[in-house]
């Protein structure tokens, strides 16, 4: 390939004029192509992130009993079909209370009126055509939206009713979630602060793990998961071949996550940028996974797979805050400090018998708080007590509703299904049907 270009080079070089070989500064791109590839971005960007919901899927499908498969994949199809309809109805414009952001200005504003002017964007002139089109920024801050109820999923599953948990989801992703990141994507107060956090280790990953870690307390552990000695009885998962992909999936879409959060591709500057979040995002999600893999071979003697995958996912959960700035070499040491922090975090848990099935909370909150800290590292205008600040103000805004949404839901309807029921498994309790026909059910 080097030789490719040096022959094309050259060839280019013998056709230029005898006066030299000064190259001029590159042309300013029309206004118009600057909006459509900016549109781009935010669409290859956001079906990208859409991708990861079916890594999400096949990650705790792998991960949990096979006696509880369909139950994930039934609850990962509901939240994000619901986290559609709640960013759509409310969401949107709770996130952006600011200018005309409105979609079909329904509940346009903060608490407007609902106006429903029919499906799409409203033809009113919201679209800023020195930006991209409203409906591809819609899109891309939908995913990310919805990305966010998938980390809640994993970590309560095995035991949680189906529609308690999806009623949580439309609060999440109606309300909780839009309304923190209004404080920083919005042009909040933490946005005015100082508060720096590119593509969401706090606002996304954080929020999602506090979430989970919330209702993971409430909720409480699986049968059988905690003897009454203190032991920590290992409950394995039943398809690490799909939890592989569903890791590979979630690595390819977090290109997306973090290469469209440069929210920007109309001039050489800025896929530049673009290059170097992807190559950044890449060295960290590998960093993670080695890591993770050394330090289990040392702690335990064997490599233990399910934490070199949650390795790779906190290594990118831990570079998202910041995929820019660093360099390679910090790439790596950001990403395999959350590697690090996967192997230890998921014991701590146990410890404190918090019954966390996937490890989501040690990748998407424990990472993400470090990768929220370590932008300070690669980023002179970071402050690190603003991180600090706002990771605070995100995380007990986030434990506080979602512990009374919690509550609230386990007076009404409870929000954990009988012993029997999960002891048969909830694919036949909750569903009535198993994903593994074929195969024993107390698997």
């Amino acid at each position: 390939m080097k030789r490719v270009k040096t022959l094309t080079w050259l060839a280019a070089a013998m056709l230029m004029p005898a006066a030299g070989f000064a190259q001029e500064a590159p042309a300013a791109v029309p206004t118009d192509m600057v909006w459509i590839m900016n549109t781009l971005l935010f669409l290859i960007g956001g079906f990208l992130v859409f991708f990861m919901a079916s890594g999400f899927a096949m990650l705790e499908a792998g991960l949990v009993r096979s006696k509880n498969v369909t139950m994930q994949l039934t609850k990962n199809m509901g939240l994000f079909s619901l986290a559609c309809l709640a960013y759509y109805v409310v969401g949107y414009n709770l996130m952006y209370p600011l200018g005309t952001w409105g979609v079909d200005k329904v509940l346009s504003g903060v608490w407007g009126v609902a106006v429903m002017e029919g499906v799409g964007v409203a033809a009113d002139g919201v679209d800023d055509y020195s930006y991209a089109s409203t409906a591809s920024d819609y899109f891309f801050q939908l995913m990310f939206c919805a990305a966010t109820a998938s980390i809640v999923s994993g970590a309560l599953a095995e035991r949680i009713k189906l529609w308690p948990f999806l009623i949580f989801t439309v609060v999440l992703t109606g309300l909780i979630y839009p309304i923190q990141a209004s404080w920083k994507w919005g042009g909040g107060f933490l946005d005015e602060a100082g508060f720096l956090d590119f593509a969401g280790s706090t606002v996304v990953h954080s929020v999602g793990g506090w979430a989970a870690l919330t209702g993971a307390i409430i909720l409480g552990p699986r049968i059988g998961k905690y003897s009454k000695d203190g032991k920590v009885n290992p409950i394995q998962g039943s398809n690490l071949a799909l939890a592989t992909l569903g890791t590979f999936i979630l690595w390819l879409g977090w290109f997306g996550f973090n290469g469209g959060s440069q929210l920007a591709m109309g001039s050489i500057g800025d896929i530049a940028d673009v290059s170097r979040i992807f190559v950044n995002t890449n060295m960290a999600a590998a960093a993670g996974a080695i890591v993770a893999m050394i330090l289990t071979q040392v702690s335990y003697g064997k490599v233990d797979l399910t934490m070199v995958l949650n390795g790779a996912l906190a290594g990118l959960v831990s570079i998202t805050a910041e995929p820019l700035t660093p360099t390679l070499g910090w790439s790596l040491i950001i990403g395999g400090i959350g590697g690090a922090i996967v192997v230890y975090g998921v014991p701590l848990l146990d410890k404190l018998k918090i019954d966390d099935v996937v490890g989501a909370i040690p990748v998407h909150l424990f990472a993400g708080i470090w990768g929220t800290l370590a932008v300070v590292l690669t980023n002179s205008d970071a402050s690190l007590g603003t991180q600090i600040y706002s990771i605070l103000v995100v995380g007990v805004f986030v434990v506080v509703t979602s512990a009374v949404v919690w509550l609230v839901l386990k007076a009404i309807t409870g929000i954990r299904v009988s012993e029997e029921d999960e002891i048969n498994g909830l694919d036949m309790s909750e569903l009535g049907m198993d994903a593994y026909p074929d195969f024993s059910k107390s698997t």
